[in-house]
């Protein structure tokens, strides 16, 4: 008897839905599973067998000849035990198996039946309603995630006795459902970190401000216990709140990844991915056999924070080049080419030298200048010049750090960074893909950030001072742009100009010494 039903495989953040066809031709006994299985899909006969035998069921005692669909595509994982489980039981009888084509059926089984969560239900729940399937039948604890998806029947089961009775109409299982926007919008304003925790650091929180409100990349440099992580860690509390086609998007990544909470349904915050600087270019950009994200696309629509830059190997940091220009990310192998978003800011932290005393205001550096050069050369210009804010951050003094005056909270210097996107939104209507200043391009940069002959003489002393490359020429004008948006100017004044420039720091001559 041949029983046809279907999976899903993930590639990227996509799903493709697999047929999985279990046959009994005849023969001597035995189990064959093809259509390119990886080895967790062949280990399945084991779990399968196992969990069948423990909820009181027959195992197939004749040849069984599993195909998965289409065959030039990989298999990977254990999501597939559930639907070979039940493609075997409906060939011998022991439940029907006119209706099991109607459901995308996904899940990992342990010995005693019960179902284990599995990667990536929300880009398949979006596949099967495209294709139209009448529901999508998968572990308990992914159902809320799929759930997010409307107009298709999402039924989270614990164990494959459920599963079993269900198509034997002995239970009957009941759709779960999620109220999305409810709990998009309940979630999205809540936050354990405030600006207002940091003591003094006004310049700082400037620049911050600055760069949530373009979407610039940012990088401190300051010497140990400035305060530097712990102002890079309170940015995603000044950005705009997510959109709620960005949280899908964002959950789609994280869900492929298999980042998400048990029982999460949708990401609501920013993200805000700090990895140690042991990472490998690997783990950064996204790769491996079956390509996976990595953090820099798990950063999507949030915030990377690289704590001490230059810690990190040259490599790592030179593969973020280009994803930081394009916003995605490709990772081409022999068999199969995939892009992954990547549309993150970048903040960086470092200390000014080795020792982390350079241009402190109380303490001797025991670095000598070829040192401390050689410290900030770990970092390539071409990565320098992508970054738009230099910003120094000095020691916090004794009397601002025992003051008890009330700083100005997060959601202040949030309802400024709204206004200023608000501007740029209506500014990009008519610009597919490009949501802030930090995304123009070369066309929209010179209709957009037109500046007069007093503002142009202030930037051609600049570049000629400070020698600056023509992409940094781009990224003082495009934090013009958004420091005028946050004075709501329509021109680029002289003053904002002025501003932009000074958040060049290591492009200044002999500023190592």
């Amino acid at each position: 008897m041949l029983v046809k039903l279907f999976g899903s495989a993930v590639y990227g953040v996509d799903a493709i839905t697999i047929t999985i066809e279990v046959d009994t031709p005849g023969g001597k006994v035995e189990y064959l599973i093809v259509g390119l299985p990886d080895n967790a899909v062949k280990e399945s006969l084991q779990r399968v067998f196992s969990a069948i035998k423990n909820i009181g069921l027959d195992r197939p005692r004749m040849r069984v000849l599993v195909n998965m669909a289409p065959a030039d595509i990989k298999k990977a994982g254990a999501a597939y035990d559930l639907p070979i489980a039940l493609g075997m039981l409906a060939c011998t009888g022991q439940i029907p198996a006119d209706e099991l084509s109607q459901y995308i059926i996904m899940g990992e089984l342990s010995l005693d039946g019960s179902l284990q969560p599995i990667k990536g239900a929300l880009p398949i729940a979006i596949q099967a309603r495209t294709e139209k399937f009448k529901g999508f039948i998968l572990p308990k604890q992914n159902a809320r995630e799929a759930a997010l998806v409307n107009n298709l029947d999402v039924y989270g089961v614990e164990h494959l006795s459920e599963v079993v009775d269900f198509f034997n109409k002995k239970n009957d299982l009941k759709p779960v459902t999620v109220n999305t926007r409810e709990e998009f919008f309940d979630a999205q304003n809540f936050f354990d970190l405030d600006f207002n925790d940091v003591k003094g650091q006004e310049n700082v929180k400037r620049a911050l401000e600055i760069a949530a409100a373009g979407g610039h990349n940012a990088i401190l440099i300051g010497p140990p216990g400035a305060g530097k992580t712990m102002l890079a860690k309170r940015l995603p509390t000044i950005l705009p709140p997510l959109t709620l086609h960005e949280a899908l998007e964002t959950t789609k990544i994280h869900s492929v990844a298999g980042k998400l909470a048990t029982n999460t349904s949708l990401i609501a915050a920013r993200p805000f991915r700090s990895p140690h600087h042991t990472i490998s270019d690997v783990a950064l950009v996204g790769g491996g056999g079956i390509p996976q994200p990595g953090e820099i696309s798990l950063a999507h629509n949030g915030v990377l924070f690289l704590d001490e830059l230059p810690e990190f190997k040259r490599t790592v940091l030179e593969v973020m080049r280009q994803p930081m220009e394009e916003r995605r990310v490709s990772i081409s192998r022999a068999k199969v080419s995939i892009d992954f978003p990547a549309s993150f800011m970048l903040i960086a932290s470092m200390n000014p030298c080795p020792c982390g005393y350079f241009n402190h205001p109380e303490k001797e550096c025991t670095c000598s200048p070829v040192m401390v050069q050689r410290y900030l050369n770990k970092i390539s210009g071409p990565l320098l010049d992508r970054i738009d804010l230099h910003v120094e951050v000095t020691p916090v003094a004794f009397g601002e750090l025992s003051s008890t005056k009330n700083y100005e909270t997060s959601d202040k210097i949030r309802e400024r960074v709204i206004r200023a996107r608000e501007i740029q939104a209506k500014r990009f209507e008519n610009n597919p893909g490009v949501y802030c200043n930090a995304q123009m391009g070369s066309k929209l940069l010179k209709e957009i950030c037109v500046i007069n002959p007093i503002g142009q003489n202030l930037l051609k002393t600049a570049m000629d001072r400070l020698n600056l490359s023509a992409r940094a020429y781009d990224r003082i004008l495009k934090v013009s742009r958004t420091i005028a948006d946050l004075a709501e100017s329509e021109d680029i004044k002289p003053e904002h100009l002025a501003e932009a420039i000074q958040y060049r720091s290591l492009d200044r001559e002999g500023w190592a010494g």
